[in-house]
């Protein structure tokens, strides 16, 4: 198929944007790094009046600490690519750097976009389960102003966010990480590139061998990127071995069993889903030990 008709601008700051936006409303759609948008507009499921393209805007680029030397901030329009390959990145933010790989194929995250993916929201998508395991700010902004949304409000439901009309992602700010800190990430997938059947993003603090603040953050498994908290709860405060691990298995077989019942696909029941979360659970936290 062939996308329909519409008109296409190339606005130069945020303002022009916001104008548009208001003025096309829901007839109105960002393009960005694109790899979701023109599939959209191929398949017909998307049929604006008008294209926005946003790449010319400045202001959405980057990747540097913040004033006070205490989050990592990447600009919306940084690609998959760029954060992959950023020392920065590796050094405050190593989860991202562990998670890129999977994105897709290297064509696809040469053009693929940070802000595009979170504001996306896919429940398959590596940098939301990311954002939520590392405690992240989403920096939003509108005509009305600027605000800062934490992760864990802002997924709502599929492809579902706490952006208001006439809002964008123009930022999120990461923690930067201490020398306790450990991160983990896996998925997998019956080919490389191919969307994961699951994914798990880890982040925790190690105080002498024992877990503390510990985040596991789930792709692939509900409407949302899912934190499984009970299971966190057990995890915190316990030293890693073979016993607490099988142990965390079974709490988390548990926690996906009631209200965090993973969602089947036409490929995989909810059962394997839930068999493969603890299955790769323990493989990421047996290679977190400091």
């Amino acid at each position: 198929m062939k996308a329909p008709a519409f008109d296409y601008i190339k606005p130069h700051s945020l303002d022009q944007v916001f104008g548009l936006l208001a003025e096309y409303g829901d007839e109105a759609r960002l393009l960005a790094g694109g790899q979701t948008l023109m599939a959209t507009l191929n398949m017909r499921l998307s049929e604006p009046a008008i294209v926005v393209d946003i790449t010319g805007i400045e202001a959405l680029r980057g990747i540097s600490l913040t004033a006070d030397g205490t989050a990592l901030r990447i600009g919306a329009l940084a690609t998959h690519s760029e954060i992959e390959a950023s020392a920065l990145v590796a050094q405050h933010a190593p989860l991202l750097t562990m998670a890129a790989p999977h994105i897709a194929h290297r064509a696809i995250r040469n053009l693929g976009t940070w802000g595009g993916s979170i504001a996306y929201a896919d429940p398959a998508a590596e940098w939301p389960v990311c954002v939520l395991a590392l405690d992240a700010t989403v920096v939003v902004r509108g005509a009305g102003g600027g605000r800062r949304i934490a992760a864990a409000d802002f997924f709502l439901d599929l492809y579902t966010t706490a952006l208001q009309d006439g809002e964008l992602v123009t930022a999120c700010e990461l923690p930067v990480r201490s020398a306790q800190h450990r991160f983990g990430f896996d998925e997998l997938a019956r080919r490389h590139g191919d969307y994961a059947i699951v994914g798990l993003a880890v982040a925790t603090r190690f105080a002498g061998q024992q877990l503390h603040d510990t985040r596991l953050s789930f792709l692939g498994l509900g409407t949302t990127p899912l934190r499984a908290r009970q299971t966190e709860q057990f995890l915190d405060g316990r030293t890693l071995d073979a016993a607490v691990l099988q142990e965390a298995a079974k709490v988390l077989a548990a926690e996906l069993t009631g209200a965090l019942e993973p969602l089947g696909d036409l490929t995989n029941s909810a059962a394997t889903k839930r068999h493969l979360a603890t299955v790769l659970m323990q493989r990421v936290l047996a290679g977190l030990n400091p």
